[in-house]
């Protein structure tokens, strides 16, 4: 069984996978896979350059992430030509993890922002939206070193909030502490995920 688990920026997704993953299921995080598949593949790596200037390139397979986000975050026309550039790598492999995990544990949970942008929300079995207060999660982002211009920047770039309830089938609300988040998640996972697997 795949359980997504997705939300806008700032809303707490990857602490809440975590915690399904402390639960009982390995956590395939797509930031990671982003990661892995810049790091990896060279023709990415030298088709982002020529997009955004080599100077992205600190060494020669090496990327200067945080200069790559200033300019893929500048505007909507950037943001989508990134999108364009590494999805497609990491889209490929995501599957592939996920068929990998899915060999031997019963739930693996997906840890991902973009689900309904990759069109995921009914090829998951279980989609959880994690969601806080637009205040909130701007907050989030600049406690994490986030500049607040960037982070305004990064939290218009992403769907409505109604794009993302459409493809949940359940909402958990992050405007609190993570031990009531953790709470809220147990009983998610006694009276919804483990029930669909006993089926």
């Amino acid at each position: 069984m795949f359980v997504g688990v997705t939300g806008q920026i700032g809303s707490g997704k990857s602490t809440a996978a975590r915690i399904l993953g402390e639960l009982g299921g390995p956590v395939i995080s797509a930031d990671e896979v982003g990661r892995y598949v810049v790091e990896h593949s060279k023709a990415l790596l030298t088709r982002l350059a020529k997009t955004f200037g080599a100077d992205i390139l600190i060494a020669p397979g090496e990327l200067d992430r945080q200069k790559l986000a200033n300019r893929a975050f500048a505007d909507s026309a950037h943001r989508d030509k990134l999108n364009q550039l590494v999805h497609p790598y990491l889209l490929r492999e995501l599957d592939r993890r996920m068929k990998k995990q899915a060999e031997k544990n019963r739930v693996v949970i997906v840890d991902a922002a973009l689900i309904p942008n990759w069109g995921m929300c009914s090829t998951l079995n279980f989609v959880l939206l994690v969601h806080a207060s637009a205040k909130l999660r701007h907050e989030r982002l600049v406690a994490r070193g986030v500049d607040p211009k960037d982070a305004r920047a990064r939290q218009k770039a992403q769907l409505p909030f109604a794009a993302y309830r459409e493809c949940a089938d359940r909402m958990v609300l992050n405007n609190s502490s993570e031990e009531r988040l953790r709470r809220k998640l147990e009983r998610i996972w006694r009276r919804e995920i483990l029930k669909r697997i006993d089926r």
